[in-house]
């Protein structure tokens, strides 16, 4: 199975747990197509020359309709085991978009060495702009399954990531 191959699966299965949650949402998948007019026309004004930087793009994108503003969802996905440069590409997607919400999914499980140094590191997971109700999340995927692992938590079941 390629990445690729986990994109609709991944993407169905944020849509489920976004639902849950009841949140309107939009989710496209962006790596081997771009941006698609729906994403660019959410990203802040003045934010648009990340349009310029970026030959890969995360593997979805999207944003979460919120009270006030639609906030951005960033995705990357890895079929294979994490490693902290996988960490960083995700998190990069998140700062550079302005991402409220970051998700790294792996079909893999989720290193235990990694977690460790994620836990003994805040930095790794959190960015500087990032407010109480903004993160980055990893999560291990499993086709039938869905989300089977969350580090450090599953944020679907913290209420006020959602308010």
């Amino acid at each position: 199975m390629s990445e690729a191959d986990l994109y609709d699966p991944v993407q169905a299965k944020l849509g489920e747990c976004l639902s849950a949650v009841g949140r309107a949402f939009y989710l496209e998948p962006a790596a081997v197509k771009g941006l698609s007019e729906t994403v660019k026309a959410v990203i802040p004004a003045g934010q648009e020359i990340v349009f310029s930087f970026f030959r890969r793009k995360p593997d979805l994108i999207g944003y979460v309709s919120g009270e006030f503003a639609k906030d951005l969802i960033t995705v990357e996905i890895k079929e294979k085991s994490l490693t902290i440069e996988d960490v960083y590409q995700a998190k990069m997607y998140k700062e550079v978009f302005g991402a409220r919400y970051g998700f790294l999914v792996t079909a893999a499980p989720i290193p235990e060495a990694l977690k460790r140094l994620c836990r003994q590191n805040f930095s790794i997971l959190h960015s500087v702009s990032d407010g109480i109700r903004a993160f980055l999340s990893i999560a291990q995927f499993h086709r039938v399954g869905g989300f089977i692992d969350w580090f450090e938590e599953n944020p679907f079941t913290k209420e006020f990531y959602w308010k």
